[in-house]
């Protein structure tokens, strides 16, 4: 056997390997990507606690990830803990709704220009039993009898996020513990697949494309919680704590928090208080519009020297194409898609200059 054959046989059994291990991890990979996310933007935090428990790593990672965990577990069970109170009630106004017909609010026939338009559509869609589930392509809601039937399928949806939830902080754990030797083997094999240089000018780059853009989405996002918060209260919300909790947590995407605010919005109307329900859509889509297209690209771009519309494509596009985690890995692609770029074009040196050498 030549040594070309058995260099071909060695990446095949490689690549053989690689490809088992995929299909054999290919449930687990949300959790660990979700770790990875986790451990790279709190791994200074997690250094200086250990520098503080003596150098106790396991001690250190085990604090933390029960750290990390609180902070979303808590805001997590005190709005399932919500839901719950809420959910019969809310699930059988939606059974009801979807049976009988919802019928034409008051306030929307009186909307100027566009309330009849409105009010047509309504009632050839939602006003018609069974008009939600036609309105949604899934058409899930039709196949429901009973609220009990909706919060049997909420709550197999809710327990298989909570797995994924409980393995991510598993996976974190082990990732504080052995990040060290982690990070050094992944070195090793990217100098040797790419060279030292290469993969350094490359690595060093992800970590803080992670990190700015979970300070960008996380804590821009909790801003615009509290933000928008102070109008549900000024316009006598009910629960508008909750509301806030709600709208913090999906103003992490982008444009996730109209869903929240517009909702809000719709309730104040619907129970009349329409000056309210006004101002509240107004001023959650200033604060949108504000957050979205100039602090979060502001934010991300200083840390990362992203273009604006990389740091938006980025956010953007990964949100659509991989979903939630889209949101750090989009813009993670983009730092490594514009760092190849800089390096393929042409250093000063290799230019040229205008002045002529001395002989």
């Amino acid at each position: 056997m030549t040594d070309t054959q058995r260099d071909i046989l060695s990446a095949g059994f490689s690549l053989t390997l690689i490809a088992l291990a995929c299909f054999v991890m290919q449930r687990f990979f949300l959790p660990l990507i979700w770790a990875g996310i986790l451990c790279v933007a709190t791994w200074p935090l997690y250094t200086r606690v250990r520098a503080r428990l003596g150098q106790h790593h396991i001690v250190a990672a085990a604090l933390l990830t029960l750290l990390m965990a609180a902070v979303f577990i808590v805001p997590v069970l005190l709005g399932v803990a919500q839901a719950a109170r809420q959910a019969p009630e809310l699930a059988n106004y939606v059974v009801n709704a979807n049976t009988d017909g919802i019928p034409v609010p008051d306030f929307v026939l009186h909307l100027p220009v566009i309330g009849d338009s409105i009010s047509d559509w309504w009632q050839a869609t939602l006003s018609q039993p069974h008009g939600l589930a036609h309105l949604f392509s899934d058409r899930e809601i039709n196949g429901f009898h009973s609220a009990r039937d909706m919060i049997k399928v909420a709550g197999v949806g809710f327990m298989h996020r909570l797995v994924d939830f409980g393995l991510a902080f598993l996976c974190l754990f082990f990732f504080y513990k052995d990040g060290e030797t982690l990070n050094r083997q992944i070195t090793n094999l990217g100098n040797r697949c790419f060279g030292a240089v290469r993969w350094a000018h490359y690595a060093d780059k992800i970590p803080t494309a992670i990190r700015a853009t979970v300070n960008g989405l996380v804590l821009v996002g909790l801003a615009e919680g509290v933000l928008i918060g102070i109008a549900y209260w000024l316009a006598g919300l009910s629960s508008p704590a909750l509301w806030a909790a709600a709208t913090g947590i999906l103003a992490i995407i982008p444009f996730g928090a109209p869903l929240a605010f517009l909702a809000a919005a719709g309730v104040l109307a619907f129970g009349g208080a329409v000056p309210g329900a006004i101002g509240v859509a107004v001023w959650g889509g200033i604060v949108l519009f504000v957050a979205d297209h100039f602090v979060r690209p502001g934010i991300i771009g200083n840390a990362t020297r992203l273009p604006f519309l990389a740091v938006l494509f980025g956010i953007l596009g990964g949100v659509e194409t991989l979903g939630l985690v889209g949101l750090f890995i989009g813009p993670v692609v983009m730092v490594l898609f514009v760092t190849l770029w800089q390096e393929a074009q042409p250093q000063p040196e290799d230019v040229g200059s205008p002045v002529a050498k001395p002989r």
